[in-house]
Order: C-alpha cells, then sequence, then structure tokens
C-alpha cells in the first residue's frame, strides 16, 4: 500500500516544480533585459558625455563677432583665442570674457556659446568724448575718462581735451568728461575744445574765439541752460562758475 502512495507524491511534486521552473526562467528573461537595456542605457550616455566633452563632435567651428567698428573680427579672435575644435561645453567663457575685456577699445563684451559649434562674442566698442593732444599723438578719451587709443589726428566731431595726463583716476579728466557729457545738443557744435587743471576750473572754448569759465562740473545742466541764454548776447568770455551769479564781458 505504501509504494503507489510514493508514486503518486513524487507525481504531484514534480508537476508543481516544473510550472515553477518556467515561470523563474520567465521572470528571469525578464530582469536580464532589463539590466541589458539600463546597461545600453548607461553606455550610451557615457558615450555621448565622452563625444560631447573630449571630442570635435560639438567642437568649435565658429568665433563670431558681432559690434565692432574700430576693431577687425581677425584681432578680436586672436585675443579671444578660441581653438577651432574645442569641446563647446567644456569653453571658459569667463576668461574668454575677461581676454576680450581687456582689449582698450572695448567697453563691454559678452560670450554666447550656440550650439551645435558657435562662439558669439558682442562687443561694445568706446566711443570717444574728446581727443588730448600728447607728443605721441592724439589720445581718445571716453565717457568714463579712459585713454584707449592714440590716433595721429584729432579724432572727427569731438572737442580737444586738453588735459596734463588723461586718466579715469585723475579728477580734471573726470571734471572735464563729467561736463562733456552733460552738454546740450544744441551747444556741442560750437564747443572746440574744454581744458581744466584741477577738478575746479573747467574752461570750454567756443568757436568765435569765446572763452567759458565753467568752474567744476556740478551744476552742469544748469549752467548749460544759463549758457545758451548768455550767448545771445555780445562777449568773449562767459563765467557761468557760479550760475546764479552769471556774467558776460
Amino acid at each position: 500500500m505504501s509504494a503507489p502512495v510514493r508514486g503518486r507524491s513524487t507525481r504531484v511534486r514534480s508537476a508543481n516544480r516544473r510550472p515553477k521552473s518556467a515561470e523563474y526562467r520567465a521572470r528571469r528573461r525578464v530582469i536580464l533585459r532589463r539590466r541589458l537595456v539600463a546597461l545600453l542605457s548607461v553606455l550610451s550616455v557615457l558615450a555621448l558625455a565622452y563625444c560631447v566633452f573630449f571630442t570635435p563632435l560639438l567642437g568649435v567651428r565658429q568665433v563670431d563677432v558681432r559690434g565692432n567698428v574700430a576693431l577687425t573680427e581677425d584681432e578680436v579672435r586672436a585675443v579671444a583665442a578660441i581653438d577651432a575644435g574645442s569641446p563647446l561645453v567644456r569653453l571658459d567663457l569667463k576668461e574668454i570674457h575677461d581676454r576680450v575685456a581687456g582689449i582698450p577699445r572695448v567697453a563691454a563684451v559678452e560670450v554666447e556659446r550656440l550650439l551645435p559649434g558657435t562662439v558669439r562674442l558682442l562687443l561694445t566698442e568706446r566711443v570717444p568724448v574728446g581727443s588730448v593732444k600728447l607728443p605721441d599723438g592724439f589720445h581718445l578719451v571716453d565717457s568714463t575718462g579712459k585713454d584707449y587709443a592714440i590716433l595721429p589726428a584729432p579724432a572727427p566731431g569731438v572737442p580737444e581735451l586738453v588735459l596734463t595726463l588723461p586718466s579715469s583716476s585723475d579728477p580734471a579728466t573726470r571734471a572735464v568728461v563729467g561736463v562733456v557729457n552733460e552738454l546740450p545738443e544744441k551747444l556741442r557744435p560750437d564747443v572746440l575744445s574744454v581744458a581744466a587743471t584741477t577738478s575746479a576750473d573747467v574752461k570750454l572754448t567756443l568757436s568765435g574765439n569765446r572763452v567759458v569759465k565753467w568752474g567744476s562740473s556740478d551744476d552742469t545742466a544748469r549752467k548749460a541752460a544759463v549758457l545758451l541764454v548768455l550767448l545771445s548776447r555780445p562777449g568773449t568770455t562767459y563765467d557761468v562758475s557760479s550760475p546764479d551769479l552769471a556774467t558776460v564781458s
């Protein structure tokens, strides 16, 4: 009696194991496929990252210079020193900015990274408010008082600035530039030169051998308004250093 029972028990256990084994293999295949997909995904990301960061795939193909007037594109590119093929995402934009900003004629610069392979440099060049005649030529001075370029002739369309040593740290330069920056358009064409030895003795020379004693750069808008009224009167010397007590002689 016991032998037949054992045979049935063995058959039942065998029948139970077969479905479990098939199910296990199916789950195993799913797990393996998922692991393979995950591994391939990781490898793809690593390969893409390597191509982007360490190969010329997304490297620099063009350096686009815009906003330049006196400077040439080649001059700017030479200072920017961006190697062709350099991975775009690894460029140090601050270093590029600082190199280009160091060009004396450059007042401001923006550096942009444009996929797939362009670096764009947007320049703002300095604009002269006057030129200072010195032994080595005519020094251009911008609205901040910076001496940024030398020309063999005076800059057209701006007055001569009579200064000992133009510099944004020089009080006389700052006073002269402060006055020139605020002169009304109606007055500018008549201004031939602006001179100062200190911050308080600015003097303008106008067409017709007329001289204007301006004083400091304080109240420039008020002084200019008073001067425009005084110029309707005949005279050679106009003193607006104290605008409430202005005189003509």
